[in-house]
């Protein structure tokens, strides 16, 4: 599969003329003006230009439509890193200090968890538009509070779900979305590494700000981390949400200095009793990560970019012959059942979602829509709502492994995006 360059996949894809994937991907809609902006500049800064940051950083920097003002961080080395990607940038150590910034239009948050929420409020509290890295904050009130600030402030709000923009994803939910596979049976998606998830640090005092990720006062782990990207996955096929969830959390190999879960289960349910599996082990990385949307004629796992077909063509003759002799062995001896069909996995080669390769896998885009929304100051449909989920849905599974029980997700933190009002579970 060859590369697919970003501004062909939004001009192929029918985008930017109002194209039937808008009905799978609002969002999109930020790109509707996008020769109308050509010369325009969003203003720009980043806060915490880490790893993740950096990431970021380097997107942006590529885009003639914005100018890199300034980073905030209290971590030299992360400040050395990010000048010499924007090497103009004004440096702060206090983000406060960058948010009086009258130079600034927008903010870029990649900072550890426990930080989003104070730094999201001030920042719109600072006129400043937002995007926030994923999990949006810390606890699902605190997430309802700054998706309800947003609403108040009137300003952009993106959230780093970088799937919504992934050329593979979208092809996907629309095929999903369209019937070709027909109802939705079930999802299992699923994120397995081998490591620790532990960094280098220059001093053993520095362990907890580095390695932020371990330490329960900073993060949730896995499900905040990993399991709010493939959640939206369901929410978005689905186009609503589970109203249940129940998991199991432990840590079972990587013992040394950790306080957040190596291993975790859960399990969301749907209204209409579809059931999404979610499984996270750090110390096996052979099935990597998938999100695999079972239908009623076929599979998509759109990750591997591929869907299946229920029904396959026959069996070589070969083959068949083989198939029949055994069936016919066996003939005689009684089974449960009217007939000895073993029900193992078939083999499938399946299809391509695209024919070519996408460049990145979304962040490139979704950095792109939010400086064009930025400057056109025009919210795309849905997107924050998206992501307003992705982190609830994340923080239930936590908080029900934690408690050890179902969890139903609370009727005060559901969302109705005409209204505003709090009585829906629509997506």
């Amino acid at each position: 599969m060859k590369n697919i360059d970003r501004r062909q996949f939004i001009k192929e894809m029918g985008m930017i003329s109002g194209g039937v994937l808008l009905a799978t991907s609002p969002w999109f809609s930020a790109f509707s003006d996008q020769k109308k902006t050509v010369g325009s500049k969003a203003r720009i800064a980043i806060i915490g230009p880490g790893s993740r940051g950096q990431l970021l950083l380097s997107f942006l920097a590529k885009n003639p439509k914005v100018e890199i003002v300034a980073i905030a961080d209290i971590y030299q080395p992360s400040i050395d890193a990010a000048l010499k990607i924007a090497p103009k940038a004004k440096v702060y150590k206090n983000y406060k200090s960058l948010l009086e910034d009258k130079n600034i239009d927008a903010v870029v948050i990649s900072t550890p968890l426990d930080k989003h929420y104070q730094m999201v409020m001030d920042a719109f509290d600072a006129g400043k538009h937002v995007f926030c890295e994923k999990s949006i904050a810390y606890s699902l009130e605190h997430t309802y509070t700054i998706y309800q600030k947003y609403l108040s402030s009137k300003k952009i709000f993106f959230v780093g779900q970088q799937r919504l923009f992934d050329p593979r994803y979208i092809h996907a939910i629309q095929m999903v979305h369209s019937g070709e596979f027909g109802d939705i049976s079930g999802f299992r998606t699923f994120w397995h590494r081998n490591n620790d998830w532990r960094r280098p640090v220059p001093s053993a005092n520095m362990d907890e700000y580095i390695n932020w990720r371990l330490y329960k006062a900073h993060s949730k782990g896995i499900m905040t981390e990993l399991a709010c990207h493939q959640l939206q996955i369901g929410t978005w096929a689905m186009r609503e949400i589970p109203n249940k969830v129940m998991g199991h959390g432990a840590i079972t190999f990587w013992k040394e200095k950790r306080e957040v879960y190596d291993n975790v289960s859960c399990i969301y349910v749907f209204d209409n009793g579809v059931k999404m599996n979610y499984d996270s082990v750090l110390s096996n990385k052979f099935y990597g990560l998938e999100e695999q949307i079972l239908c009623h004629k076929g599979t998509i796992e759109p990750e591997k970019s591929k869907y299946y077909y229920e029904e396959i063509p026959p069996a070589p003759a070969f083959l068949q012959m083989v198939n029949d002799v055994e069936n016919a062995m066996f003939g005689a001896i009684p089974f449960a059942g009217t007939s000895w069909v073993p029900e193992t996995a078939n083999t499938n080669n399946g299809h391509y979602l695209l024919d070519k390769k996408p460049e990145s896998d979304g962040t490139s885009l979704m950095l792109e829509a939010f400086a064009e929304a930025v400057i056109t100051q025009k919210q795309p449909a849905l997107i924050a709502e998206e992501g307003y989920y992705a982190t609830a849905l994340s923080l239930l599974g936590h908080q029900a492994m934690e408690e050890e029980r179902v969890l139903i997700f609370p009727d005060e933190f559901k969302l109705d995006y005409l209204n505003h009002k709090k009585t829906s579970s629509k997506v």
